[in-house]
């Protein structure tokens, strides 16, 4: 692909990241924002939808959290219909279109009548439109994880991965602030009656900022690179350490064949296989992010006989923690590789799970010590979300990133995030072990740890590099091509590897 003036990288070098992360980050915040306030209102939208009788306090949970799980069930769908999308026909039509779907969805919440106004249908009517937003949720991770790194400068894909989490605990944050600040001004009665509606009504108008900034938004130049080229299905070399052969840091189409085509495309097996990974690599970052910065406040208050007020605090503390490491841990993972900085967070949760757990249910500690305890588990939990998305970006080539990576986010999420509360809720109602929490994250974070053992590091190191251009012929990077020339750009010594290795697909 030429580069030309009318590339958007070259018009505006600086501008067209920097627009890319506020798009990409924006769906992020809505999706998280409004799952951060369906939990924080568990036990209000049970009593309102699935308890009008007076059942059980965890009768009424158990089924808000169904209806919770059941929305990240769908998420792969989501994933695997609109990312075939993306990978087709482009980043940005598509995220437009999942943006319109979770803003919908997600303001009808605020609308919908109750048990007592709709009778049975009310909590069936919920459902769907969980189911709605799982889908779009599904379609929006790979999406955005894949406008932020193909934008990224050279050397910056793990801090423009990281906006993604940013944005996740910024969603978080910003829900958990709602529910504390209307617990604060209203009465439990009114928050009850209407009040936890309003979050999800301001959706709305946070929508339609986010649909005027994607609009704006211009397609990648890594995608359009792949598009204007012909992918074949041939096996090709592979690469020493068992995975393909690797692209160009780009995002582009990767290095020519002999025969001056572009690489071929992953088999779908390999896809699968990374797919699987992926989700494996993440399982512990989806199960203690939801266990300790969603679950918690619901698990507060019917375990632990915490007020709604206490609980919240204890969540936005926690969620600060996690919001405060993330960017950082990106960052770090640009300069010493994804795997040591993801590695230290999974082997601290399962290290520190059962003792910072221990700390809230300690009757004689203080409020500082639970502040600590919740802040540190926010912030072993950003340890591993900072540097996740660029991981799962460089695990994919361009023509199958957008399905890959938001497959595997969406199959780890489905299971370990979405099914945390349900799960917790249950043993500790049919076990009486208030350590359930504990054991969860532990044992997923220990299986993490493993896969991210078989986590590759060629390349991801080293200093950031000057920008690559393409040619005109084939698409591969002039940079790349004369550090496969030089062995290096003399710059650090290093930027022959860096170049050749930076991006390694299905592995």
């Amino acid at each position: 692909m030429t580069t030309s003036s009318a590339d958007p990288l070259e018009r505006a070098p600086g501008r067209a990241p920097r627009r890319a992360l506020v798009a990409g980050s924006v769906g992020n915040f809505i999706e998280w924002y409004e799952f951060g306030v369906y939990g924080f209102f568990a036990t209000i939208i049970a009593a309102n939808f699935f308890t009008p009788d007076g059942g059980s306090e965890f009768e009424g949970l158990v089924k808000t959290y169904a209806s919770f799980g059941i929305a990240f069930f769908f998420r792969p769908i989501g994933a695997a219909v609109f990312g075939r999308v993306g990978d087709r026909i482009g980043r940005r039509p598509t995220l437009i279109l999942v943006l319109l779907l979770m803003t919908v969805a997600t303001t009808l919440i605020g609308a919908l009548p109750t048990y007592a106004t709709l009778g049975a249908a009310a909590p069936w009517l919920l459902t769907l439109l969980r189911i709605l937003q799982g889908l779009s949720a599904g379609g929006e991770f790979g999406g955005a994880v894949s406008i932020m790194t193909e934008f990224a400068p050279p050397g910056r894909r793990g801090l423009y991965g990281a906006w993604q989490s940013f944005t996740v605990a910024l969603g978080l944050l910003a829900g958990a602030g709602a529910a504390a600040l209307l617990a604060t001004v209203m009465s439990e009665a009114s928050l009850g009656d209407w009040g936890w509606r309003v979050p999800f009504l301001l959706t709305l108008p946070i929508g339609l900022v986010a649909l005027w900034l994607r609009l704006r938004l211009e397609e990648t130049p890594a995608f359009r690179a792949a598009a204007a080229g012909e992918a074949t299905t041939a096996p090709g070399p592979v690469a020493p350490s068992g995975g393909p052969e690797p692209m160009t840091p780009s995002g582009g189409p990767g290095p020519v064949t002999p025969s001056g085509g572009p690489e071929r495309v992953a088999a779908p097996r390999e896809v699968a296989v990374a797919i699987v990974l992926g989700a494996a690599r993440i399982m512990g970052w989806s199960a203690a992010g939801y266990t300790f910065l969603v679950v918690m406040p619901s698990y507060l208050q019917a375990t632990l006989n915490a007020t709604f007020q206490q609980a919240l605090v204890a969540t936005v503390v926690a969620n600060a923690g996690f919001a405060l490491t993330i960017l950082p841990a990106g960052l770090l993972s640009d300069r010493i590789g994804r795997r040591p900085v993801m590695l230290t967070g999974a082997a601290l949760v399962v290290v520190l799970a059962f003792p910072l757990l221990n700390v809230l249910q300690e009757p004689g500690s203080s409020a500082f010590t639970q502040a600590v305890a919740v802040f540190s588990a926010g912030v072993v939990v950003g340890l591993m979300a900072g540097p996740g998305p660029a991981m799962l970006a460089e695990m994919f080539p361009t023509r199958v990133r957008y399905t890959g990576l938001g497959l595997a986010y969406a199959l780890s999420n489905a299971v370990f995030s979405g099914c945390a509360g349900l799960i917790i809720t249950e043993v500790v109602k049919h076990t009486g072990e208030a350590d359930i929490p504990a054991y969860y994250v532990a044992v997923t974070c220990a299986v993490s740890v493993l896969a991210l053992l078989t986590l590759r590091e060629e390349g991801r190191r080293g200093a950031p590099r000057g920008r690559a251009r393409t040619d005109g012929k084939n698409g591969e990077s002039k940079e790349n091509g004369q550090n496969r020339g030089n062995g290096g750009n003399g710059g650090n010594g290093e930027g022959g590897q860096n170049e050749r290795q930076e991006e390694t697909p299905c592995g």
